[in-house]
């Protein structure tokens, strides 16, 4: 039986994940899920295995030292899957500082506690796997029309106090593995939608607020462009880095989903009200003329756009979800799922939402 650890596990891609292991390994993997439970980490997105016997809930901080050690003493991890981190830029442009501590830091504690726990001799002990799961963001920004695309060995440029973090995490986790041999790879994903993500992210974000007859704020022109991945593929992607990846390489892990953020909002809408029942009161605002744009943020980069070809080459993966059928599953779980999201958007949601848009409360 496999033991993971896996950080920052109730989040959005983390609790996918764990999701998908368990559906598809079941008994055979114990998963211990390390979480300090911040604003967007959400105990609701695990109830449904909450009480199985080979799955683990620890509240705590990744930058707690003398914890992530007695869990190593604890359990004898063979995998470490290392999500926990700050996410969201426009919380980083705010408090930048919280974004070094967790994503660097705490990324710096995690390896070192690893590294101690799997040394044997002058090397490590065999079948061990570290995974760095970092993002597109730590290349920059491509320029609209240019038929490029980031690849693995294209140059980390990143724009915000986020993606420098994780960029600095990720350099991190590529010194423990030139200089120490520290079986660890990194992947690096497009963006991400789904089920169980908060709504801070555009997707979630212009759902809630199409449903409940709110603006949609759009940043600047609404033309900036990401390639969007199914979360469920990003899932599969990550359980075939950690069994069947050699150490120290690094994937670009996209979905071939180029999108405009404005066609997005758009599609958000049509898809709702190809879903709702005609007679659904809702159906009367479902219109374009909720979209409301807003001041660009700052250092907004353009356009992201991910070579996938390296992990399909090489481990046989490939993004098996299209973005139709993707966003028309991800609209469908939010509508199936309502208390959920009024679960997680009351709160300090509330006036989160307030400074990020700079609207009232209701509109």
């Amino acid at each position: 039986m496999l033991t993971y650890l896996v950080t920052g596990g109730a989040g959005f891609i983390g609790s996918n994940f764990i999701l998908y292991m368990l559906e598809k390994y079941g008994d055979d993997i114990q998963i211990v899920n390390l979480d300090a439970l911040t604003y967007a980490g959400n105990p609701e997105n695990l109830q449904q295995i909450e009480n199985r016997p080979n799955y683990v809930f620890v509240k705590g901080d990744i930058c707690d030292r003398v914890l992530v050690e007695q869990l190593f003493e604890k359990w004898e991890f063979d995998r470490v899957v290392h999500f926990a981190a700050e996410s969201h830029v426009d919380r980083s442009i705010k408090k930048p500082e919280v974004f070094v501590k967790t994503n660097v830091l705490g990324t710096q504690v995690l390896l070192q506690c690893t590294m101690n726990a799997w040394q044997q001799g002058e090397g490590f002990r065999q079948n061990k796997k570290y995974l760095q799961v970092s993002t597109d963001e730590v290349y920059g920004s491509l320029n609209i029309g240019e038929d490029t695309y980031f690849r693995e060995t294209s140059p980390l440029n990143p724009h915000s106090p986020y993606s420098a973090s994780k960029a600095s995490a990720d350099m991190l986790v590529k010194a423990y593995i030139d200089t120490y041999g520290f079986p660890a790879n990194i992947t690096r994903c497009s963006n991400n939608y789904g089920p169980y993500q908060f709504p801070e992210k555009l997707i979630p974000l212009m759902i809630h607020n199409a449903l409940t007859g709110k603006k949609l704020p759009v940043y600047g022109d609404g033309k900036n462009i990401r390639d969007w991945l199914y979360v469920v593929d990003h899932a599969k992607a990550i359980d075939m880095v950690l069994e069947h990846s050699e150490n120290g390489q690094i994937y670009n892990v996209g979905g071939h989903n180029e999108k405009k953020n404005i066609d997005i909002v758009k599609i958000i809408i049509c898809t709702l009200k190809e879903l709702l029942l005609e007679n659904d009161i809702r159906q009367v605002h479902l219109n374009e003329d909720l979209i409301t744009y807003v001041e660009d943020r700052k250092g907004h980069d353009r356009r992201y756009a991910i070579a996938p070809d390296k992990i399909k080459a090489e481990l046989g993966w490939y993004p098996e979800t299209d973005f139709e059928t993707g966003i028309r599953l991800t609209i469908q779980w939010y509508l199936e799922h309502e208390e959920w999201m009024r679960h997680v958007t009351s709160g300090a949601y509330q006036q989160y939402y307030v400074a990020m848009y700079h609207m009232e409360k209701g509109k």
